[in-house]
């Protein structure tokens, strides 16, 4: 079952496996019949395939749910609709579920690219930035160091420089808003951080929340 959903509001302060946890406390106020994993501490079989920074709001999330559904249930659209409508009632103000469906459980999704939109302040909508982002896109290269987040697993390593000019697929600014298109693979992608690094933004400089929308998904 995959479950799409925007974040928005205080919400968008949870970390990943806080959102993880609160679809799974959810699931089990909406009775929904959620599989389990195997061995001695099995685990609810849902995932938030791609992870977001922490701050920011989206548009565009999917939770990836394994649940156990009557075969004879007579209409998929009719389950659809009443497993929408309980988690509904059981999420917070912030979540908002956007479409339910059943796909089948062999199936995986692998995100391969998502936008990011920042809101600048009027005040600093001028040549200088219009400037840095033309640059951006004229370079080849672009190469910042990248220090592991504290408190992940390899928060330990040391910082390494990181060419993130591939990561970037397009910048293009509409109405006061900057809409940068990153491209998301296995070698990694660009973080927000290093967006705004690269834009020489700070979060003083901007009108509204970072979101994260138009996110493309690849079947595998």
């Amino acid at each position: 079952m995959l479950v799409k959903f925007r974040i928005r509001q205080n919400l968008r302060f949870l970390s990943h496996a806080e959102m993880v946890n609160v679809f799974q406390r959810a699931c089990v106020r909406a009775g929904i019949d959620v599989q389990y994993s195997r061995g001695f501490n099995p685990r609810p079989r849902l995932s938030l395939p791609l992870p977001k920074t922490l701050g920011i709001e989206s548009e565009d999330e999917l939770l990836c749910l394994r649940v156990n559904r009557d075969p004879n249930e007579p209409q998929v659209t009719d389950y659809e609709l009443r497993i929408k409508a309980r988690l509904c009632e059981q999420l917070p103000a912030g979540c908002e579920l956007l479409s339910v469906s059943i796909v089948e459980a062999n199936r995986s999704f692998r995100p391969c690219s998502a936008a990011y939109v920042f809101t600048v302040k009027p005040e600093y909508q001028n040549e200088n930035l219009r400037a840095r982002i033309e640059s951006l896109l004229a370079s080849e290269s672009l190469v910042l160091t990248r220090t592991p987040a504290p408190g992940s697993r390899g928060s330990k390593a040391r910082a390494k420089s990181l060419d993130v000019r591939r990561f970037i697929k397009s910048i293009e600014v509409e109405d006061g808003r900057i809409v940068i298109e990153c491209k998301i693979s296995l070698a990694g992608t660009i973080r927000v951080d290093e967006m705004m690094e690269l834009l020489r933004l700070d979060t003083q400089k901007l009108a509204a929340p970072i979101k994260r929308i138009g996110v493309q998904w690849k079947e595998e």
